[in-house]
């Protein structure tokens, strides 16, 4: 059985469609991008009778309805929105929404001498040989004998007449042009009607199943999608841009008034960076958290009308999901929710969202914390067990290969079971004392300073306000944030000339600390027990080299901080390899205490 159908429909039949409500555009979070030119290239690829491709469409499952009857059916547009957007622009003068919600016109001219299409500028509207407008000429009522007519009087080209009405009338056919359209099949399952979009649209801006579900959503026109993917929508743009918040309500006068508009404008004046959600995580942690489900492809389903048990679609089903979307939407954007969250993982140590290597930690870290909230579990218990299981998950790269099956496992053990006590199974499992003592020390051999394990570590410093490696009041946390440098504490240079000269040796995350910048160029390219022996001289009463400790007990402490061995002090690159191994160990061991304060 074919798993679609070709097609031909003409340009006017689609336009028609789309004004009908027969197909469905959706936006997926993409306002028009195509440029000026480019629409004026697909006119004049039309006009010639070039090929521009084909459409694709997808028949929306039936839904059965309470009588038993099934609903109406409608083509969601799977591939060639921007081609038909532009076509309704320059054939049907439609405006086009643009990222900040602003309309716009994009108007094409044509000259019926040359037979050329352009953008309009400022020569061109001044010229009278250019059509400046061609949408003026598809509008119903116009002459196209008397405009040649007045045309070629105007431009001196009597007994051109017929020259130039057979270039207005090729023009004018551009309506009548029929285009492919692949109409995927009914029985083509969600999974596989992904699939197909998804690499249908692999060629431009990469596409994923939730820009599908988000496709579902806009196209819906019964049960609010289109104003839950612009709650979704919004919120994205005020966080992530809010100097566009003036613009986007000035441009978007229904939003503005709306209760969604109340509800997400504090946005705009918070300053928590910690985490940025997109479209996609506002999508996946909603879901998650309101339906106990990680893979979105479920969600597709079920805004379909999908019965897992019974194996069929219903409308009962498609109203209840969109509604329960819409809630674990709302519940995501609350003001109180999300800066409580937020706080949480603050007062773990991630005070930048470069700490936080994989989104879905924050992600899942947020579906626990509501789905917890939900369930009326003690805030204190909350807290504890969002903190643990966001660094578990870091520690332990839960999220980072096959997410969605996480997800989904993840939620359904926290909410059908004793959460504490299945992360308490869990770091039995995985932060056994084999882990801490064996596994860590070797994901700590590695020349990275963007590893996950690092980051760890810096956010263990962060919570415990370590200071930066010789300094005596300047702390991690406006070091890892602010001018502070990651600095070698056996300088680059010097390992390079001493037989190290391979980056995997020099760049070991054990041996980086942060260090105020004057301190790191003051050391330069010496030994530690050189540059060390300073700072005996320093803390004995002498001059200050760097830094302001003053004290033996104080630098000591300093070292016991940064997880440097006492033996440190009079170390050269002899001793960098056994040096290597101990700050291993010792950085393991204080990400394990740090681990377990948090409890």
């Amino acid at each position: 059985m074919s798993q679609f159908e070709v097609q031909h429909t003409s340009i006017e039949n689609i336009i028609s469609s789309i004004k009908s409500g027969t197909i469905a555009i959706p936006d997926i979070q993409r306002p028009f991008v195509w440029k000026n030119t480019q629409v004026r290239e697909l006119m004049d690829s039309l006009y010639k009778g070039f090929p521009v491709g084909y459409i694709t469409v997808w028949f929306k499952t039936d839904i059965k309805l309470k009588d038993g009857t099934l609903s109406h059916k409608k083509e969601i547009l799977i591939d060639g929105q921007q081609r038909v957007t532009a076509i309704q622009a320059a054939i049907v003068g439609e405006k086009v929404v643009t990222s900040d919600y602003s309309k716009k016109r994009i108007t094409i001219a044509f000259n019926p001498q040359t037979k050329s299409f352009e953008v309009p500028n400022s020569l061109i509207a001044k010229d009278s040989r250019w059509i400046h407008d061609i949408s003026e000429m598809f509008k119903t009522g116009f002459n196209s004998w008397k405009f040649v007519s007045d045309y070629c009087q105007e431009n001196n080209l009597s007994g051109q007449e017929s020259s130039i009405s057979d270039n207005v009338n090729q023009l004018l056919k551009i309506k009548d042009i029929n285009l492919g359209k692949i109409v995927l099949a009914e029985s083509l399952s969600i999974d596989d009607v992904t699939e197909i979009f998804i690499r249908i649209n692999s060629q431009g801006v990469p596409l994923s199943q939730a820009d599908f579900a988000m496709s579902v959503i806009s196209a819906d026109d019964r049960y609010g999608g289109s104003s839950i993917r612009k709650l979704i929508d919004h919120f994205c743009n005020f966080m992530s841009q809010p100097s566009n918040y003036d613009t986007i309500i000035k441009n978007d006068k229904d939003f503005a008034a709306s209760q969604d508009h109340n509800n997400i404008k504090w946005v705009v004046k918070s300053h928590d960076n910690i985490y940025i959600p997109d479209y996609k995580d506002i999508l996946r942690v909603a879901f998650t958290h309101a339906f106990h489900r990680g893979k979105i492809a479920d969600l597709v389903s079920l805004l379909s009308g999908r019965d897992f048990q019974a194996r069929q679609n219903l409308e009962i089903v498609a109203e209840a999901s969109f509604r329960k979307l819409r809630e674990g939407i709302e519940t995501f954007v609350n003001e109180n929710n999300f800066k409580h969250y937020t706080m949480i993982m603050r007062s773990t140590g991630i005070i930048a969202p470069s700490f936080v290597k994989s989104q879905n930690v924050l992600n899942f870290a947020y579906v626990l914390y509501l789905s917890l909230r939900n369930l009326n579990v003690a805030q204190t218990k909350i807290e504890n067990v969002v903190r643990r299981w966001s660094v578990l998950s870091m520690l332990t790269g839960r999220y980072s290969n096959s997410p969605e099956s996480a997800f989904d496992a993840d939620i359904k053990n926290f909410t059908e079971h004793d959460s504490l006590k299945f992360l308490e199974d869990t770091e039995a499992g995985e932060l056994s004392d084999a882990f801490w003592n064996i596994v860590l020390p070797q994901k700590l051999e590695i020349s990275a300073a963007s590893s996950p394990y690092f980051s760890i570590f810096v956010m263990a410093q962060i919570h415990n306000k370590a200071r930066g490696f010789l300094s005596e009041k300047i702390d991690i946390a406006s070091l890892s944030t602010g001018n502070g440098q990651v600095h070698h504490l056996f300088p680059r240079k010097y390992l390079q000339d001493n037989g190290f000269s391979d980056r995997k040796y020099y760049n070991q995350i054990a041996n980086y600390a942060y260090t105020q910048s004057e301190i790191n160029i003051a050391i330069r390219d010496n030994a530690p027990c050189v540059y060390m022996e300073k700072m005996r001289l320093q803390v004995s009463g002498q001059e200050n080299f760097y830094g302001g400790i003053s004290t033996q007990s104080d630098l000591e402490k300093n070292l016991d901080e940064n997880c440097i061995p006492p033996d440190f002090m009079s170390m050269d690159a002899k001793n960098y390899l056994e040096f290597l191994d101990k700050r291993r160990r010792l950085m393991a061991q204080y990400i394990r205490d740090y681990y377990e304060s948090l409890k």
